[in-house]
């Protein structure tokens, strides 16, 4: 790895890859006024699928189960109801804020699943993620649309429990992972779709480029490129010393959300937000300090 910090050419990639990741929760919204939720996810999934194909090498035999049990809760239920979310919300600021609470959930599944400790000052920055969201939750442009605030937890928590899943995979490369996770996804990903969202088959054959470029976006700049940029980065530099930049992704999608697609947050979401993002700020400085891996080893875009 090379000397601490981010500097020039690797500083101006990870924040290709927070621009990358803040750009497609504005692509994505506009996609899911043509296409549903779970269907969009598919198409992203097959996109993915098809472009990794001639890449990917077969797992281990033993980290079949592990590896279904990830792509089932980050492909299918996260990717799924992040998206949902996203529709349901009708912004961009407070889907983009609320998904980064999936940190302090997967430091608390950590300690309860795997015993991992952590001192009182990740602690704190637990306690405050978790009320900046009981604050962002009385902004009224949240309060309009409720519902979308608890998809948008349980999306956090789906890949938190992934998250947690994948620290135990072994000889499952980056582009192993993505690849899998996207072929495994795929029919579930259809099945609840025909299931839950009637005419979404329909809908897709009437989609615009719109959707479709929205589809390939997330699959080619959020999932490939961005992914892939942040694996090189952390090939290079401690995990730690990354994922504090990844930050700057939510507070991206808040501004392209007020310039391109209208979001008016009020003081709560100011406010609430910004300990949200403190919170999971000092979890990951007191990971830097205590010079271990952190508990995410990429922080989820939608």
């Amino acid at each position: 790895m090379t000397s601490p910090g981010l500097r020039g050419r690797d500083l101006a990639l990870v924040l290709l890859v927070c621009l990358f990741w803040a750009v497609n929760f504005l692509t994505s919204a506009h996609a899911l006024q043509e296409v549903p939720p779970f269907l969009f996810t598919a198409m992203r999934m097959a996109i993915l699928a098809a472009m990794l194909g001639l890449f990917m090498r077969v797992p281990p035999r033993e980290q079949w189960g592990r590896l279904g049990a990830v792509a089932l809760f980050n492909g299918v239920l996260h990717f799924g109801t992040s998206f949902l979310a996203l529709k349901l919300a009708g912004n961009l600021s407070s889907p983009a804020i609320v998904t980064q609470v999936y940190v302090p959930m997967a430091v608390l599944l950590a300690w309860w699943v795997l015993g991992e400790r952590f001192g009182w000052r990740t602690g704190l920055g637990i306690g405050i993620s978790f009320a900046g969201v009981l604050v962002l939750g009385f902004d009224p442009m949240v309060l309009e649309r409720p519902a979308a605030l608890f998809v948008m937890m349980g999306s956090s928590l789906m890949v938190a429990i992934g998250t947690v899943l994948m620290r135990k995979l072994k000889g499952v490369s980056m582009v192993d992972q993505q690849g899998w996770t996207a072929v495994l996804s795929l029919l579930p990903l259809l099945a609840i779709s025909a299931m839950f969202e009637p005419g979404s088959f329909e809908a897709l054959r009437n989609a615009s480029w719109i959707g479709w470029g929205g589809a390939l976006y997330a699959a080619v700049f959020a999932s490939l490129l961005g992914h892939g940029v942040f694996y090189w980065l952390v090939q290079r530099h401690p995990v730690a010393q990354v994922t504090p930049y990844l930050l700057l992704t939510p507070v991206l999608a808040v501004g392209l959300g007020i310039v391109f697609w209208g979001d008016r947050p009020g003081p709560a979401l100011w406010i609430g937000g910004a300990m949200v993002l403190g919170g999971v700020l000092l979890i990951a400085i007191r990971t830097l300090q205590k010079a271990r891996p952190p508990i995410a080893e990429v922080t989820p875009e939608v």
